[in-house]
């Protein structure tokens, strides 16, 4: 293993389409002002409920990335 440092921050994605799609729709959109994303772990999934169904996904995630 590599002898990395990593930095870590907190996102939170949201989809109508599902938990997967929220999470990369937040990994997509960090990856446009960060580099060196290596690994996330899901910390909370919460959603919005509209007319007794899943209206969307909200996910936070806490993303690892490298130092440079």
């Amino acid at each position: 293993m590599s002898d990395h440092v990593y930095k870590h921050i907190e996102l939170t994605g949201s989809s109508e389409k599902g938990i997967e799609d929220a999470i990369n729709r937040a990994l997509e959109k960090a990856s446009h002002s960060l580099h060196g994303m290596r690994w996330f772990e899901v910390t909370d999934t919460r959603g919005h409920i509209d007319n007794g169904r899943v209206g969307h996904w909200q996910v936070t995630v806490k993303v690892g990335f490298t130092l440079d």
